[in-house]
């Protein structure tokens, strides 16, 4: 699995380590459509788990010369 994140480290929205995945307002566009990593909302905070981000972001893992033709 990718190691992008920490497992065990909780990511606050605008935490500067997402912007490997999006920036703050992709991010909230992607919550609004459903779409992106999963994330908990407690109150006005968002929290992305570093489990659920590595998780996300394998299964959008592109290898060249194993995609169909």
């Amino acid at each position: 699995m990718s190691g992008l994140f920490e497992d065990y480290r909780n990511y606050l929205l605008g935490d500067a380590d997402l912007d490997i995945i999006a920036d703050r307002d992709k991010l909230a566009q992607w919550r609004h459509k459903c779409f992106g990593p999963a994330y908990y909302k407690l109150g006005r905070k968002i929290i992305y788990r570093g489990s659920d981000l590595n998780a996300w972001v394998e299964a959008h893992k592109i290898e060249p010369g194993k995609a169909g033709s």
